[in-house]
């Protein structure tokens, strides 16, 4: 995205937050806000993220929200340390893959689930510790077999033996209701968080900016673009059914304009 025009505002061009956020006609920026499959769209100020020059636009927009998830909630959620055992489920999507790569240069050891021998492969790529296949193994025998019968420090969007417990989305539903008694034998802590609660303030989204974008300049992240898509009806309907095939990996990202 390229900013094409700015505010008018006098009590916003005064604020000190957008003061510092530097925006300029013709700055490159990413965008999270609902509705941004268009040409043009009219955002608050503060839901924008400048690019700096080390980022590339692709590389931006294709890691922006999952990216943000992974740096937040690893931060926020559980603060994932050196040592720390991690279990990530659906390991090969998007979001999974930063994850591994953001855990192990925390130090920590990753286990990963995913449904083919292809995805196990793209995860250990990605920095992933041990992968089990879900289809085909029992995932809960599997973490104890691998952690000695410990279990893991932290799991993101999922269940077993674990001490924290983040559910990162709803990509085949909701979460059914269930008694809290039963977090009780394990002390285990179940958060449900999202991100935008993480980057509701300025300065929220002004840290979480350029923590992301160092770690992606640095190469501690990399993005995953599994195919760009025209900006058409049928491309974006492609889109659609690409992703709920379950086959896909990384990114999937719409071509809005060049």
């Amino acid at each position: 995205c390229v900013v094409v025009a700015l505010p008018t505002d006098e009590s916003v061009l005064n604020d000190p937050e957008y003061k510092k956020r530097g925006y300029k006609q013709g700055s490159r920026v990413a965008v999270d806000y609902m509705g941004s499959h268009a040409e043009y769209v009219s955002v608050p100020w503060n839901k924008i993220y400048v690019i700096p020059e080390s980022v590339s636009s692709l590389t931006a927009v294709s890691a922006l929200v999952q990216g943000l998830t992974a740096v937040s909630f690893m931060e926020e959620a559980y603060n994932v340390q050196k040592g720390d055992i991690i279990l990530i489920h659906t390991v090969a999507g998007g979001l999974g893959l930063l994850m591994t790569q953001l855990a192990k240069s925390r130090g920590a050891t990753v286990i990963g689930t995913t449904s083919t021998p292809e995805k196990a492969a793209l995860a250990k790529a990605n920095g992933a510790d041990h992968v089990i296949l879900y289809k085909s193994e029992d995932t809960v025998a599997r973490v104890l077999e691998l952690t000695n019968g410990e279990g893991v420090h932290a799991i993101f969007d999922g269940v077993g033996k674990t001490r924290t417990l983040v559910s990162v989305g709803n990509a085949s539903g909701t979460v059914p209701p269930f008694p809290p008694i039963k977090l009780v034998q394990k002390n285990v802590k179940l958060l449900r968080p999202t991100m935008n609660n993480y980057t509701v303030t300025s300065a929220e989204v002004l840290y979480y900016e350029n923590a992301l974008f160092s770690l992606l300049a640095n190469g501690t992240l990399k993005t995953q673009i599994f195919k760009e898509y025209p900006f058409t009806a049928e491309g974006v309907r492609q889109a659609q059914i690409d992703l709920t095939s379950g086959k896909t990996t990384g990114k999937l990202v719409v071509k809005v304009s060049d």
